[in-house]
């Protein structure tokens, strides 16, 4: 008898992918053969984003299609986008279940697809997490849900709920679970990272966690997913020198001007950013620093524009993801008052990006010549593609190399990243 099949389609962020590699093993113990693409099957997972209003219509429009591609399949919807805009809403798109963000949520969604109707709370299976597709190149595992901070645009508090870490134990243990099924890279990722181990007892930091991670799995590439300044420590950046630890680190920047960072209820000033990028690039000096940078919070002057693109240029970020200011309902920034015209952000984006490109070039520039480890993921278009330790997307020939790191030659910049060349092949 055919098994039944399950897309488990994901939008936004690494979180979310973790909570789709849960769902996913969770579908796959109830008997479902599951796919991370849109196909036709006999159940869909839609785990959804709600960061900005384009979120907001990415995940109306994939619940919609996703009801008219398969009218007889049943459509489950988790993720931020019910917590924001209810689950009325979401039902009313088309779906036949609608989940929140937390284990138990998960849980309950998977029983119903399992069963065909939603079970009651104390029926809900306990929750095993695992990689999303068995033999996958990273895994993605949670160590932490929630914040408790309040920054005045975002929305991911009233999403996400209040901050709770996973155990050490937990956290090992579902790594190893990920080498195990073959993954060569794992990506620590939760809602705010370096709040980890705060609400424990005793309290932990993020180095406690890294520590024992790396003592605990044999886990070949370790990469924590986004940190703030003030996470940046000397406990934690000595854990570097074990090269398992990717040289990458994504710290949000959101903004360059100490006005609007306190407008927005940053815990953090521009120096003490400017000092954080200094400690890590002391300490590790090839590594990547990415960042998120928000154009046209309210009340931004072009004077504070333009700080945020010198202290771009002065950090000379690696990649940076550029967001227009976006209104959230049930935020504050929403009524603030300073609010600027669509015109305005667009040319702000426009720049934003630009700088984002030449900031981009000159990274790849800067690595030219040297040799890094590559883990190789998937072929594109006849070529192999994969990611340096410091995140610089790599294209080189070959056979199969699917999920195999080698050294690799970087050299000329080619489309987002570079071409490289294999220790076997002339230079």
């Amino acid at each position: 008898m055919r098994r039944p099949l399950a897309a488990v389609l994901t939008l936004g962020c690494k979180l979310n992918l973790a909570d789709s590699g849960e769902i996913a093993a969770g579908l796959r113990r109830a008997g479902y053969d599951v796919v991370d693409h849109v196909c036709e099957a006999d159940a869909y997972v839609i785990n959804t984003c709600s960061v900005t209003h384009v979120a907001d219509a990415k995940s109306r429009k994939l619940i919609r299609s996703m009801r008219r591609l398969a009218p007889a399949a049943r459509v489950a919807v988790t993720g931020c986008y019910p917590q924001s805009a209810g689950f009325d809403a979401v039902r009313d798109l088309g779906a036949d279940f609608v989940a929140g963000t937390r284990d138990a949520d998960k849980a309950a969604l998977v029983s119903f697809l399992a069963a065909g109707a939603p079970p009651p709370p104390a029926a809900a299976p306990a929750f095993e997490p695992a990689p999303l597709v068995p033999g996958l190149t990273r895994a993605f595992v949670k160590a932490q849900e929630g914040c408790n901070d309040v920054c005045a645009f975002c929305i991911v508090p009233r999403t996400r709920g209040r901050e709770e870490s996973r155990s050490i134990e937990a956290v090992a243990a579902e790594v190893q679970r990920a080498v195990d099924a073959g993954a060569r890279e794992v990506v620590i990722t939760g809602t705010q990272l370096g709040a980890w181990g705060r609400d424990l007892d005793p309290p932990l930091r993020p180095h406690h966690l890294i520590s024992a991670v790396l003592e605990r799995t044999e886990v070949l590439r370790l990469r924590f997913s986004s940190l703030q300044p003030q996470d940046i420590t000397p406990e934690l950046l000595a854990l570097w020198q074990d090269p398992r630890l990717m040289p990458h680190f994504h710290l949000a920047l959101q903004s360059g001007s100490d006005t609007v960072l306190a407008a927005m209820r940053r815990r953090y000033t521009a120096r003490d950013f400017l000092l954080a990028a200094e400690r890590i690039r002391a300490a590790v000096p090839a590594a990547a620093i990415t960042t998120d940078v928000i154009a046209g919070f309210p009340g931004e002057t072009e004077a504070d524009f333009e700080a945020t693109l010198a202290l771009c240029r002065e950090v000379g970020f690696a990649r940076i993801h550029a967001f227009p200011y976006s209104p959230r309902s049930r935020t504050a920034a929403a009524r603030m008052p300073g609010q600027l015209s669509p015109e305005v952000k667009k040319e702000r984006m426009a720049r934003l990006l630009a700088l984002a490109g030449e900031l981009s070039l000159a990274f790849r520039r800067a690595h030219q010549g040297a040799t890094r480890p590559v883990l190789w993921e998937e072929e594109k278009a006849g070529e192999w593609f994969g990611h340096t330790d410091n995140y610089i997307p790599v294209y080189a020939p070959g056979a199969n190399l699917r999920n195999r790191v080698t050294p690799v030659r970087l050299c000329e910049v080619y489309h987002d990243g570079v071409r490289g060349t294999l220790p076997t092949e002339a230079p």
